[in-house]
Formats: C-alpha cells, sequence, structure tokens
C-alpha cells in the first residue's frame, strides 16, 4: 500500500466512524431528489399545458426544463454542504494533537495532502454517483439527449473538486471545526460574488478578467452543454492553487 493509499484508507475510516457523511450525503440526496422532483412536476405541468393549448401531444425538452434548472440549482447546495464534509480532515488532526505525529511520520506532505483530498473526492463522487438514477429513471418514461446531462455531471464533478480543495485549505487553517466550515464557506461566497463585480466592468478587459476569476461562468457553460478549455483550465488551475496553498500551510505550521 502506497502512502497516498494508506491516508485515504485512513480518512475513510474516520469518515464513516463519523456522522458527518451520513448527515451531509442523506441532506445532499435529500435535497438533489426533491429539486428532481419538483422540476419533473414542473416539466409535467408545462406538457398538459401545451397539450390544452396545441390540441394534441407536447414534446418539451427535459433538458432545459428539469436538468439544466437541477444543475443549475446545486451549486447553492454544494457552496454549503462540501466545505462541512472537509472540514474535520486537517482541523480534527489539530484538535487531537495527532497533527505532530503525522508530520514525523515517514509520509511526506505531498502524500498527506493528496490522501485526504482524494478521500473526501471519492465519498463525494459516491454521492453524485448515487443522483445518477435520476436521469437513469426518467429515461424510461421519456426520451432526453444524454449528452448534456453528463456535461452537467461533468461540470459537477469539477465544482465539487474545487470546492473540496478550498474546504481543505480551510481545514488546514484551524483546529476548530466550525470556524474551518465558515471559513471555506466565506472563501467560496467571496469568489462567487466576484461575478457580480466583473458585470459591473461591462464588456471590457477589466470586466472579462475579473468575471474568469469567478467559478460562475464556467460552470454555467459546462451545464449548459458547452464545453470550452477555458473552463477545463480554469477549474484545474483553481484545484491546483488550493492545493499548493494547503501543502504550504501544512509545511509552515511543521516548524512552528
Amino acid at each position: 500500500m502506497t502512502p497516498v493509499q494508506a491516508v485515504i484508507a485512513k480518512e475513510l475510516r474516520g469518515y464513516f466512524v463519523s456522522p458527518i457523511v451520513y448527515v451531509v450525503g442523506a441532506v445532499f440526496l435529500l435535497i438533489f431528489g426533491l429539486l428532481s422532483y419538483l422540476y419533473i412536476v414542473f416539466a409535467g405541468a408545462q406538457a398538459i399545458q401545451l397539450m390544452q393549448m396545441q390540441g394534441g401531444m407536447a414534446q418539451i425538452n427535459l433538458n432545459d426544463l428539469v436538468f439544466r434548472n437541477l444543475f443549475a440549482s446545486m451549486r447553492f447546495v454544494l457552496l454549503i454542504i462540501l466545505p462541512i464534509l472537509t472540514m474535520r480532515l486537517f482541523a480534527e488532526e489539530r484538535k487531537l494533537r495527532t497533527f505532530e505525529f503525522l508530520m514525523t511520520s515517514p509520509i511526506g506532505i505531498n502524500e498527506i495532502v493528496a490522501g485526504k483530498f482524494v478521500s473526501a473526492l471519492l465519498i463525494y463522487l459516491g454521492l453524485l454517483g448515487i443522483t445518477g438514477l435520476v436521469p437513469s429513471v426518467l429515461m424510461l418514461f421519456s426520451d432526453f439527449d444524454w449528452g448534456p446531462v453528463l456535461t452537467g455531471y461533468l461540470a459537477m464533478a469539477l465544482l465539487g473538486a474545487l470546492f473540496l480543495a478550498v474546504g481543505l485549505f480551510a481545514s488546514a487553517l484551524t483546529e476548530n471545526q466550525i470556524v474551518a466550515a465558515f471559513v471555506g464557506f466565506g472563501i467560496l461566497l467571496t469568489v462567487w460574488l466576484v461575478a457580480g463585480l466583473g458585470a459591473l466592468f461591462g464588456d471590457t478587459a477589466m470586466g472579462h478578467m475579473v468575471s474568469y476569476i469567478s467559478f460562475m461562468e464556467h460552470y454555467d457553460r459546462l451545464v449548459n452543454g458547452l464545453i470550452d478549455t477555458s473552463d477545463l483550465v480554469y477549474f484545474a488551475s483553481g484545484l491546483a492553487l488550493m492545493l499548493f496553498l494547503t501543502h504550504q500551510v501544512v509545511d509552515s505550521a511543521r516548524w512552528k
């Protein structure tokens, strides 16, 4: 077993013996299911209304009425839930005074950071995989294009990975898990609001530069079914930056 695998196994055991993963998972799946139900009901109502107006079978676009709205709404949920999922990763080590043992172990900081991040990512991807039941069941009753749906899931996976990296960085800053969750939430909310600041500059070079910093437009393009290299580079760069900052914070704490 490699050092990264050892850290992943340790963190996964820690997740499943604590109530955090069960509470976060239940809330995430409940909200996803509830939103799916509401948007499907709305699409059904639209179909009935069109049938009454046209006097025959109505064709509705489930990609626009259900999945696009669903993925767009889930970013609010991820903003709140994912910092909670990562708040214990380093903060708990500090609180239990096992951080010093971790730093003096033969496992490198790169392996520690990578292992903790991957463990949280695996939990999240597992939850995301369960939500795949919604389009799978809906496929039995109606036709829709799977392309935008898969692109939407890619958007949620990339956005979730970025949020988890931010939450991991926040957890490395403090030994208080609640503080770590609020710091992670605050960072993500600030980056989100940058999109509004970019809108103030309008269609200018400054406006485009400021808007690029926010994940809003990158996520929205993927949800709309558009895969752009600049969006993939944004998420990859943001993920690398946050993991690097987490490494620096952990490394600096070793010498205190």
